[in-house]
């Protein structure tokens, strides 16, 4: 390992940029590259989400997935069912997607359901 290095040191993390960037290799999907360049930032520029905006959002839908390239928290309010995918998700943040009827998994198991990324929306 280089003296400074580039890039994240997290080793969950850089393992699942490489399965990204496979996935979007093998499948031809650009989605799974876009979310592997937005996790490769520093920590202190990652994404951080509230449920409270997935709500606001008026592109994400009843019975939408979404990829949250960093933090689900549970700030906000959630009536939207929707299935979201997220680096990290807080306890809070599970609760609420639960009791909106949604679902809550991992990028490989979003990757593995909708390979192409189809149907899949990204949220910054």
């Amino acid at each position: 390992m280089p003296p400074n290095p580039t890039g994240p040191t997290n080793r969950q993390l850089r393992m699942l940029t490489r399965f990204l960037r496979k996935a979007a290799a093998l499948n031809s999907a650009r989605i799974w590259s876009a979310v592997a360049d937005l996790l490769e930032r520093p920590g202190r520029r990652r994404v951080v989400v509230n449920v409270g905006k997935l709500e606001k959002l008026s592109y994400v839908k009843d019975g939408d997935s979404v990829v949250i390239p960093g933090k689900l928290l549970g700030g906000g309010v959630l009536r939207k069912r929707v299935t979201v995918a997220a680096y990290k998700v807080s306890k809070s943040a599970v609760q609420k997607v639960l009791e909106a009827g949604g679902e809550v998994l991992t990028i490989p198991e979003v990757i593995r359901r909708s390979p192409k990324g189809s149907g899949v929306k990204i949220v910054i």
